[in-house]
């Protein structure tokens, strides 16, 4: 229920405008006379990449607790997306993933499923959708430099306006949704807000990522193709996978850590596909046709502020990347954010936005997703050799060997398959993975031997018989 507002005019200043910031705005359109994003850019009116996304060429994939997020948030938002080409992947049974364990089988139901595009398309459709709310509008070529208030309350920002002169924008609640770049420490300090507790784990992952035009006919039913890496085997993990994006492209991101990073040169860029814990997706690649040049990315740390666990003043809230930023290579961000700006109106609807207790109480109801999807990809990170940050501790060590017994396990059995997809997708909590039944066969072990082959349909494998592409013999 929208609670009663306050007699004067309402305003929430959002700072960014990438996802997690429209998605700030609409969550919070319906309950403050006005939304105001802020952005330093120009935000593209077409799914093109932008200074402030430099990981937008990379794969995404929206996990269903996220797109179910976005959803409740703007109603028919994921069906835009399809109707622009995006495309919704059953999971399990549209997934060929490669685990330390082994090879999953897709003969599961298929309880959920992912969203396939590129990352500006998401933005856009959603962007386009938030500035239409009447209560949202936006300033682009504006430079945040700092909060005003004090240490009990913010209430507004200072910025360079479009003109680059100093200007103050007041507010009753600032969202800082400015992703990895967030500058929210050095301004709580400068108003002498409190020093926020930070951790990070760095595996040191690089991309190197492209886009494809997908072999004849192997578009509209193309499985996500998932090689992991081992965080355990004591050498650099290298992930190679392919996502089909609509309009008969294949994105195609390659990732290494630490000492075995992918390079932007041409000729190495199948070459790392193969080298891989199996080859499957370098032998795809040879079917298919390059048609965008390579983009490589570096930026992946795992960083957690704990903004929930600090006396932050009254109207100020961190969402998004921002908050915890997570290595990409898990695909949780965009289903975190999602899932923050859905607490963030959770919150609203229950607790008037200029309240005092509204920044805090929204602050801790965010963290919680964005906690679960931190253990999902730190649990990993912290194993891969040269990882830099927080070290596995004992309680960390014991967690690992049970998820590692999981994904063993979840090679033949349903419970834990369903159970790991509802975690990994987001529309459950980490606890699930503790309930008895799991914990039951996860005792029991998978009760048929590990697949020692992908497990392919006869059309794929039809396209993958094919006679590979003869590629351009390269210059010296």
């Amino acid at each position: 229920m929208t609670q009663p507002r306050p007699s004067h005019a309402t305003r929430a200043v959002v700072l960014g405008g990438g996802l997690s910031g429209t998605l700030a705005a609409a969550a919070l359109a319906s309950h403050v006379d006005e939304v105001l994003i802020l952005d330093h850019d120009v935000l593209p009116d077409e799914p093109k990449a932008r200074p402030r996304l430099p990981h937008g060429d990379h794969a995404h994939m929206l996990w269903a607790g996220g797109a179910d997020a976005m959803e409740q948030l703007l109603p028919g938002v994921i069906q835009e997306c399809l109707d622009g080409g995006a495309r919704r992947i059953p999971v399990p049974t549209g997934m060929v993933s490669y685990a330390p364990a082994g090879w999953f089988r897709r003969s599961w139901e298929p309880t959920h499923y992912l969203i396939g595009a590129l990352r500006q398309e998401f933005d856009l459709v959603v962007r386009r959708r938030v500035l239409a709310l009447p209560t949202v509008r936006v300033r682009c070529g504006v430079k945040v430099i700092g909060l005003l208030g004090n240490a009990a309350r913010v209430g507004g920002v200072r910025v360079r306006n479009e003109d680059h002169e100093p200007e103050t924008v007041r507010a009753d609640l600032v969202v800082d949704a400015t992703g990895r770049g967030s500058k929210a420490p050095t301004w709580l300090a400068e108003i002498g807000g409190p020093r926020v507790r930070e951790i990070t784990v760095d595996a040191g992952v690089r991309y190197a990522s492209r886009l494809y035009k997908a072999p004849a006919g192997a578009d509209e039913n193309w499985p996500v193709i998932h090689i992991q890496a081992d965080p355990r085997g004591g050498e650099p993990g290298r992930v190679a996978s392919i996502i089909s994006v609509g309009g008969g492209r294949w994105h195609v991101s390659l990732s290494g850590t630490r000492g075995g990073e992918p390079t932007a040169r041409e000729e190495q860029f199948e070459d790392f596909a193969r080298e891989a814990r199996h080859p499957l997706v370098a032998e795809a690649l040879a079917r298919a046709e390059p048609i965008s040049d390579i983009a490589v990315y570096g930026r992946t740390a795992n960083r957690r502020r704990f903004y929930d666990r600090a006396r932050l003043p009254a109207g100020f809230v961190v969402l998004g990347d921002a908050a915890t930023s997570l290595n990409p290579v898990y695909g949780h961000g965009m289903s975190a954010s999602a899932l923050g700006a859905l607490a963030l109106r959770t919150v609203a609807e229950s607790t008037p936005v200029p309240s005092s207790r509204f920044g805090m109480k929204a602050q801790r109801r965010i963290a919680r997703p964005a906690a679960d999807a931190w253990l999902l990809a730190v649990g990993q990170d912290r194993f891969y050799p040269n990882s830099i940050g927080a070290k596995p501790n004992i309680v960390d060590r014991i967690g690992a060997r049970y998820v590692a017994r999981l994904t063993y396990t979840a090679t033949d059995s349903a419970v834990v398959v369903k159970s790991l997809t509802d975690v990994m997708t987001m529309r459950k909590r980490a606890g699930e993975l503790f309930r008895l039944r799991v914990l039951v066969a996860a005792a029991r072990g998978p009760r048929r031997p590990v697949l020692d082959a992908p497990p392919l349909t006869p059309f794929e494998l039809a396209i993958l018989r094919r006679a590979p592409m003869e590629r351009p013999t390269a210059k010296h």
